[in-house]
């Protein structure tokens, strides 16, 4: 399996639905039978499924020429819907039919299904025979489209392009949109470097326009300066492009002109106690910039400050000033932090890397950007509560991080409707928590009651502790190597069929099996456990090139993450910052200036964590087309 493969999963399900969108929105083809006009309705409105069994409840009355034709429909809407099983057992009871519109139902069936299993050749031995016969309108645009896909697959989108584009010339003015929306599905699940180097060996002005405007989309995730401005380069490059349509569709920037800041500085400890923590952050911006700003760098500058050699975040900050810097990030520790927020005039706007204290006000213009415990906590409540888990019990350690994790908790967890019944802090140096989870799980109370029972009747008693009935879960903030041992304790005392969820903080990214945590649920920055496409080569890169930060990881998303940052809160752009899908999380700004994100989650298997499905995650529908930051 080639990478495109690799890196598309879901996404070919999406460019499969679209392709063959083109034969369900047809209309009459064969005629129809009773009932058939409700399956119809169903696939218009997106319930596949309910097509697919209407369609196969049809055929079941029926024979000959007539089930076949009804059996392929069905085949049809289960791809749609994502069942490739249901399709795959009901084509292989169908003889290839000889000819005419059964034949050409079968072969496109096959081929979607051939795609759908990742064999783009195998799909192309059915599709080309076709694609040079005489075909009504309707299947025409679905063999080329399914054609375009195939060569989508193949990893040469060129050749994907060229066929859409002469698929123009038998469209009308609706088509044409379709057609093109079908050919952007295609791009956006391509691999950024494919479209890169086909667009540089490409004479073809329009092929070449699709393909660079795909791979400016898939390596900025249509999202911060790299795409903003990318775009406005495109438009200038590509007049009267017929992918200027897409754009239009699009929700981007106000404003023709390059909008970023000339010079970025970027003030972190590269020096002292914090070096390690300031140098991952600083690859991981640098990642960002060389990556996004590529084009840029004639008119872009970022320049490093070290915070410690230059005399504190002030004189860093003031000196960065005077250098020509439009827009500074940084510093890092909350002491340097607290220090130039207490400022009376910053003239240039700040992105600070952590949290104010809750009893200082930011000034205007200084925005904060932290890993912080809180968003995880809070995470952990709304994802208990996304389960049907309404009624839980804490276990955090004795600590002021503990203390703010279960606040955080607590009160997103009720504020939702939750109850927490009750919590204990345990010391995370003893390696013995009997005592806290018999207290938190009321297994003391069912000793107690047992040995009353004993005293009654004078005598020993079968007996097996019980814990309390009323629990849903347990939230345990620890670090992973507190968490293998109370995970094995919680199962010890009874209480090992309770879910579990926690932070990042339990996964520690030290090399070691984490199978004594299997089944801990956990937040975590999606750059660790599953980075959006854009970025998903990048955390293998880093740690290649930078083998001794690989336990740094969140740093480097959160460096990354800061540079895009810059663009969604540059004066220079209209309109507040939206949400941005980031390497920590997605990204928005309250009312205060703080960033917080809504992390990706993930769970141990088998010793390693494996990401865990969104419980808001965005569905597209299609609709146009029918450990704590405190240094």
């Amino acid at each position: 399996m080639n990478k495109f493969h690799k890196r598309c999963g879901s996404a070919l399900l999406l460019l499969l639905a679209i392709t063959m969108l083109s034969a369900c929105a047809t209309g009459d083809i064969g005629g129809r039978v009773r009932g058939e006009s409700r399956a119809e309705q169903e696939a218009s409105s997106g319930l596949h499924a309910d097509a697919a069994g209407t369609y196969i409840g049809l055929a079941a009355g029926e024979s000959g020429d007539e089930q076949t034709r009804l059996t392929l429909l069905a085949i049809e809407q289960w791809l749609y819907a994502g069942d490739a099983r249901r399709a795959r057992n009901a084509l292989r009871n169908i003889p290839i039919p000889r000819e005419g519109e059964l034949l050409w139902l079968w072969s496109t069936g096959a081929a979607a299904l051939r795609l759908w299993e990742g064999q783009p050749d195998r799909a192309l031995d059915l599709l080309e025979p076709l694609s040079r016969q005489p075909l009504p309108r309707e299947y025409r645009v679905r063999v080329e489209a399914l054609r375009a896909d195939a060569w989508f697959q193949k990893g040469q989108p060129a050749r994907a392009i060229d066929i859409y584009l002469q698929l123009e010339n038998s469209l009308d003015e609706f088509g044409v949109v379709q057609n093109r929306r079908r050919l952007w599905a295609g791009l956006k699940v391509s691999d950024a470097a494919t479209l890169r180097d086909t667009a540089s060996r490409t004479a073809d002005r329009d092929i070449r326009g699709w393909l660079e405007l795909g791979a400016l989309a898939n390596s900025t995730g249509e999202q911060g300066i790299g795409w903003s401005n990318g775009v406005v380069r495109w438009r200038e490059a590509y007049i009267d492009h017929p992918a200027i349509g897409m754009l239009d569709e699009m929700d981007l920037p106000d404003g023709g002109a390059l909008s970023f800041p000339r010079q970025i500085a970027l003030l972190l400890p590269l020096s002292g106690s914090t070096a390690a923590a300031g140098n991952a952050i600083r690859n991981g911006f640098l990642g960002a910039y060389f990556s996004a700003a590529a084009g840029l760098s004639d008119a872009q500058q970022v320049r490093v400050y070290d915070v410690e050699d230059a005399g504190g975040a002030v004189a860093a900050y003031r000196t960065a000033v005077r250098e020509g810097a439009e827009f500074v990030v940084g510093p890092l520790q909350r002491s340097n932090v607290s220090a130039l927020a207490a400022e009376s005039l910053l003239p240039v706007p700040v992105l600070a890397l952590n949290y104010l204290p809750d009893d200082l006000v930011a000034p205007p213009g200084f925005y904060q950007f932290a890993l912080a415990p809180e968003d995880e906590a809070r995470a952990a409540a709304v994802r208990a509560i996304d389960d049907g888990l309404t009624r839980g019990v804490a276990l955090v350690p004795s600590s002021e991080w503990g203390r703010r994790v279960l606040t955080s908790f607590a009160s997103e967890f009720e504020n939702a409707g939750g109850l927490l019944l009750d919590y204990r802090s345990y010391e995370p140096s003893v390696q013995d928590f009997s005592f806290e989870i018999q207290q938190l799980m009321a297994l003391s109370e069912s000793v107690q009651r047992y040995q009353r029972m004993r005293t009654l009747v004078g005598g020993p008693l079968q007996f097996d502790p019980r814990r309390r009935q009323d629990v849903d879960f347990v939230f345990l903030a620890a670090d992973a190597k507190a968490g293998r041992l109370i995970k094995s304790q919680l199962k010890f005392h009874y209480s090992g069929d309770l879910p579990v969820y926690s932070t990042s903080f339990i996964y520690s990214m030290d090399g070691r099996s984490d199978t004594d945590l299997n089944d801990i649920m956990f937040a975590e920055t999606p750059w660790v456990v599953d980075p959006p496409a854009w970025i998903a080569d990048f955390p293998g890169l880093y740690n290649e090139f930078w083998p001794a930060e690989k336990r740094l990881a969140r740093l480097h998303a959160m460096g990354y993450d800061a540079y895009h940052l810059v663009g969604g809160l540059f004066p220079a752009r209209t309109g507040p910052m939206g949400e941005i899908v980031g390497a920590t999380g997605t990204l928005y700004l309250d009312d205060d200036g703080r960033i917080h994100r809504k992390l990706a989650w993930a769970r141990f298997v088998r010793g390693r964590p494996e990401p865990l499905p969104a419980q808001d995650k965005f569905l597209y529908m299609l609709d146009e087309l029918s450990p704590d930051s405190s240094f």
